[in-house]
């Protein structure tokens, strides 16, 4: 099960190409100037088994990534994990934004390496007012990187996603 704010079914701005995007509830960075503070409480959102938010994804055709996005999915991580287990079976790719650092998840809780482990990208770190940018794909501000999570793992240090497609340079 998972504590859900929302779902957009059709998302072209979490990521490249038509992706659905699951918002969890609850965050714990409260960040200045986040563009989603409805979803920082915790337990007050909407609770859905995972299986059926696998239907949701195969219910459109032209999708082919999934975005996690929040509020924090890895205060969720369990549940995410599990979800992008289901997901990278069906063939899809799946991408996490979250306030904490590659680095951070690496030192995190079992489960949060578990879900670091299941996705392909990561968009990492808090958003940060002064660092706030339009001009960047994907991303809040500057100091947040997109790394290629297999490559990172396989590194033991982050590693920057070199796809074109994530570079917003189609």
């Amino acid at each position: 099960m998972l504590d859900l704010s929302g779902i957009v079914s059709d998302s072209i701005v979490d990521g490249p190409g038509i992706r659905t995007t699951f918002f969890c509830q609850g965050c714990p960075h409260h960040c200045p100037g986040c563009h989603n503070p409805e979803t920082w409480d915790f337990g007050c959102g909407t609770t859905v088994p995972v299986e059926e938010l696998v239907d949701v994804v195969k219910s459109n055709p032209l999708c082919r990534g999934v975005t996690f996005s929040g509020g924090e999915p890895f205060a969720q991580a369990a549940g995410f994990a599990k979800l992008a287990r289901l997901l990278k079976a069906q063939g899809y790719e799946v991408a996490s934004y979250s306030g904490y650092t590659f680095e951070e998840l690496l030192n995190g809780s079992e489960d949060q390496k578990e879900l670091l482990a299941t996705i392909d990208i990561l968009i990492d770190g808090p958003f940060l007012m002064a660092e706030k940018s339009l001009e960047i794909a994907f991303r809040g501000s500057r100091n947040q990187r997109i790394l290629d999570v297999p490559k990172s793992l396989a590194a033991g240090k982050a590693v920057p996603t070199a796809s074109a497609r994530w570079l917003g340079e189609y």
